[in-house]
C-alpha cells in the first residue's frame, strides 16, 4: 500500500518500549527480501550497542538501520565500521534546542538524521502522534552536514507546514497515517497529495 501511494522508504519497527506497529524480526526480514528496486527498507531499532545492532541487522537484512535511541556515540563510531555497507540514520528526540549539541557527537558516524518527538529518559522512543518545536528543528536542517528527515506528529494538514518551515530531506510517519493501529489507505493517499502539493509551492 505504501509503495502504490508513493513512499521512497518502508519503515519496519522491531522490538519497541513505545510507539504503534512493532512486527517481529521473521517479518521484517521477508519484508526486507521483496522490497522493489528504489525503495528503501528501515529497520527501526531499538537496541544500543554495536554488536547488537550488526546482529540485528544481519538477521533482517534492510537497506538501512534507524537506531531509534541517543546510543553511546563511541558504539555510533563502532557501528560505522562493522556496518559500512549498510547506511545508518540517528534519531535525534528533540526535547528542545539541546538537541542541536548531538550533530557533531554522531554526524562522523552516520549518513543521516531523523528528528521526532520522543523522550528517551521515559523510554518514549516514537510514534508519539506529537509535534515537536519545528524551530529548533529548521536550526537543526540548516546547520547540519547530513540530510536530515522529519517525524512527530504529522498529518496531512499540518505537513504543508512542516516541509515549508523545516525544510527536511524527507519525512517520516506513523500514527498519522493509521486508523486503530493498522495503515488507512485513505489517510495515507491525503498526506502523499498534501506533499506533493507542498513541494510544489516551494
Amino acid at each position: 500500500m505504501a509503495v502504490r501511494a508513493g513512499a521512497d522508504a518502508l519503515g519496519l519497527v522491531a522490538e519497541m518500549p513505545s510507539g504503534p506497529g512493532p512486527i517481529d524480526d521473521d517479518l521484517i526480514a521477508s519484508i526486507c527480501c521483496v522490497v522493489p528496486p528504489g525503495v528503501a527498507s528501515f529497520l527501526l531499532t531499538s537496541r544500543t550497542g554495536a554488536d547488537d545492532i550488526v546482529a540485528h541487522v544481519m538477521a533482517t537484512r534492510p537497506s538501512t538501520v534507524q537506531i531509534v535511541s541517543h546510543i553511546d556515540p563511541a558504539e555510533s563510531a563502532r557501528l560505522a565500521q562493522l556496518l559500512p555497507a549498510v547506511r545508518r540514520v540517528q534519531v535525534i528526540h528533540v526535547e528542545g534546542p539541546e538537541a542541536l549539541r548531538l550533530i557533531p557527537l554522531y554526524a562522523p558516524h552516520v549518513h543521516g538524521f531523523l528528528l521526532d518527538s520522543g523522550r528517551p529518559a521515559v523510554a518514549e522512543l516514537g510514534g508519539t502522534g506529537r509535534t515537536h518545536d519545528w524551530a529548533v528543528s529548521a536550526k537543526f536542517v540548516r546547520v547540519s552536514p547530513l540530510p536530515v528527515f522529519l517525524a512527530g506528529g504529522l498529518t496531512p494538514a499540518n505537513v504543508g507546514q512542516a516541509i515549508a518551515q523545516v525544510r527536511p530531506y524527507g519525512l517520516d510517519l506513523c500514527s498519522g497515517v493509521r486508523t486503530n493501529g493498522a495503515l488507512d489507505a485513505g489517510k495515507l493517499a491525503a498526506f502523499i497529495a498534501a506533499v506533493r502539493q507542498a513541494d510544489q509551492a516551494m
